[in-house]
C-alpha cells in the first residue's frame, strides 16, 4: 500500500470563529482582494472588521459559477489594486474563483496553459497569493481543495485548474453562516457533500485516511441533512452539515470522485443550473448504475463490499446492502424536493453528447468501475 494526503495547513472550526479572519489576513498580507458572491453586502461585517484591522479591501463579485472570463478580470483587478492576499467569502463558486484568481495573480501566461482537458495542463511556476477561505456554505469542500473548477464556455465544459500549491493558507468553518441558507440551497450543497463522501468512499483511489473521513462524514450528512432542510436554524444540524462538508472536500482532494462529478463537468458547461442540483438529480442513478455494472462483470468484489458499507452508515441498519443505498438516495431525494436534469435545463437529444464528454472528463478516473457509452445514456435518461 502506499498513498499520500494532504490538505490546508491550517483549519479553524467553530460558531464564531469568521471574527477571527483579521487576525489571520494581517499575518499574510496587507491588501485583499475579497471574493464574494452576488450579494456582498451579506458579509460587510467581515469586509469592515479586515479594514479596521489595517488590511485594505476590494470587492469583487462572482454571481455565478466562475468562467474562464471571471478568472481574468478578477485577477487583472487584483493585480491593479496592488492586492497579495485573496479573502473568499461564499460558496463553492466563490472558493474556486479565489483559488484560480490567486494562482494567476503570480502565474505568468493565461489561465487555459494550466487548465485540466481542454488547456495544457501545466504546472503551476509560482505559489499563489496566499487565500483565506471562509464558506458560508455546507456542500463542496472547496475550501480545502487542491483544485479549481472553472467552466470555458469555449468548450460548454466544466474543468479543473489542480495543484497542490491551490490550497488554502487559512480556512475559518463558521457554521453560523449557513443558518440563512434557504431549504433549496440546504438540499443541493448538502447532497453534493454526500455525494463527494460516497464517491470518494468507493473510489478506485481511496486510503484509510480517506476512508475514515468519508465514514464520519456519510455519518454525519445521513443524519441531519433532512433536519438542516426542514429548520434551518438547527445549529447541531448545521454544525453536522459543516463537518460533513468538510470532510468531504479533504477526501475528495486526495481519493478522486467519480461518474457523478464526470457528468456534472460536462452539463455545468452546457447549463447554468447550481453544481450540487446537478449532483443531486445523478447520484442515485449513478450509484444504482455502478452497483449493476460491478455485480455484472463480477470483479472488483471490493467496491460492493464498499457500497454495502456505505449503505450500512447511512440506514443505519446493519443488514443493509447496496441495493438499500439506493433506496435511501432515492427516498432522500424525494423528501428533498431534487428536480430531474429536464428541470435543471438538460435537453433529451443532449444527453449522447453530455455522456461523450462525460466519459473524458478527469472525475471518471476514480469511478470503481468503467461504465460504457450505453450504461452513460442510460443513467442520463433515467435522472432525465
Amino acid at each position: 500500500m502506499q498513498f499520500e494526503f494532504s490538505t490546508s495547513p491550517r483549519i479553524v472550526f467553530g460558531c464564531g470563529t469568521r471574527r477571527m479572519i483579521s487576525s489571520c489576513a494581517r499575518e499574510l498580507g496587507s491588501n485583499c482582494l475579497v471574493v464574494t458572491g452576488k450579494t456582498p453586502h451579506r458579509w460587510d461585517e467581515i469586509t469592515q472588521s479586515l479594514e479596521e484591522a489595517g488590511v485594505s479591501c476590494t470587492v469583487f463579485q462572482v454571481p455565478t459559477e466562475p468562467t474562464v472570463m471571471t478568472v481574468r478580470k478578477g485577477a487583472e483587478e487584483a493585480l491593479a489594486k496592488g492586492c497579495d492576499l485573496v479573502a473568499a467569502i461564499g460558496g463553492g463558486s466563490v472558493m474556486d474563483a479565489a483559488k484560480a484568481i490567486s494562482a494567476m495573480m503570480t502565474n505568468p501566461g493565461d489561465l487555459y496553459d494550466y487548465l485540466e482537458v481542454v488547456g495544457r495542463a501545466s504546472a503551476l511556476k509560482c505559489r499563489p497569493s496566499p487565500v483565506i477561505a471562509v464558506p458560508t456554505t455546507a456542500g463542496t469542500g472547496s475550501e480545502v481543495t487542491k483544485n479549481a473548477v472553472i467552466i470555458s464556455k469555449e468548450h460548454r465544459l466544466k474543468v479543473s485548474l489542480r495543484s497542490p500549491l491551490l490550497y488554502p493558507a487559512v480556512v475559518i468553518v463558521d457554521p453560523e453562516l449557513t443558518l440563512s441558507l434557504p431549504p433549496g440551497v440546504t438540499a443541493s450543497t448538502g447532497l453534493d457533500a454526500l455525494t463527494q463522501l460516497l464517491e470518494a468512499y468507493v473510489s478506485n483511489a481511496a486510503n484509510p485516511i480517506t476512508d475514515s473521513l468519508c465514514r464520519e462524514g456519510l455519518a454525519r450528512s445521513s443524519r441531519s441533512l433532512h433536519a438542516a432542510y426542514l429548520d434551518g436554524r438547527d445549529m447541531s444540524a448545521r454544525t453536522d452539515m459543516c463537518v460533513a462538508s468538510l470532510l468531504s472536500g479533504m477526501a475528495l482532494a486526495n481519493a478522486r470522485l467519480g461518474a457523478v462529478h464526470g457528468f456534472a463537468a460536462a452539463i455545468g458547461g452546457l447549463v447554468d443550473a447550481p453544481h450540487g442540483l446537478v449532483c443531486a438529480a445523478l447520484v442515485p442513478h449513478v450509484v444504482e448504475m455502478n452497483v449493476r455494472a460491478l455485480a455484472a462483470r463480477g470483479s472488483a468484489r471490493q467496491y460492493l463490499e464498499r457500497f454495502d458499507d456505505a449503505a450500512r452508515i447511512v440506514t443505519g441498519s446493519t443488514g443493509a446492502r447496496a441495493q438499500d443505498l439506493v433506496a435511501w438516495l432515492r427516498d432522500t431525494c424525494s423528501r428533498l424536493s431534487v428536480p430531474g436534469l429536464r428541470d435543471v435545463g438538460v435537453h433529451w437529444n443532449d444527453l449522447a453528447d453530455v455522456a461523450a464528454k462525460a466519459q473524458r472528463a478527469s472525475s471518471m478516473k476514480g469511478n470503481p468501475v468503467e461504465l460504457s457509452l450505453e450504461e452513460l445514456v442510460a443513467v442520463l435518461s433515467a435522472a432525465w
